[in-house]
């Protein structure tokens, strides 16, 4: 397998738009958007750990199991992020104990 140079521009440009995320995130931080506050945080959060995975992480330069692998861990994430949001949103569906 070959090694993959990447340029420093890349770099530079990935840590620019990092730099610009964490501004946009502390920016949004401060404005009331009612329910929109945490998936507006969580999808920036997201596309910040989508840029740090792709370029320093070297994923997108790496074969095609690296890839499946880092799907099935994002998959699993997901099943716990659900698991809890079930959990979290059922909590009132029985009502209180003794009640």
């Amino acid at each position: 397998m070959s090694e993959h140079v990447v340029p420093v521009r890349v770099y530079l440009a990935v840590f620019a738009a990092l730099l610009v995320l964490t501004a946009v995130t502390a920016g949004v931080a401060t404005v009331d958007l009612g329910i929109w506050n945490t998936p507006v945080a969580l999808g920036i959060a997201v596309l910040k750990a989508v840029l740090v995975i792709l370029f320093f992480m070297h994923v997108k330069y790496s074969p095609h199991l690296i890839w499946i692998a880092i799907g099935a861990a994002f998959f699993w994430l997901l099943t716990f992020f659900a698991g809890t949001a079930a959990d979290y949103l059922s909590r009132g569906y029985l009502g209180t104990p003794g009640s």
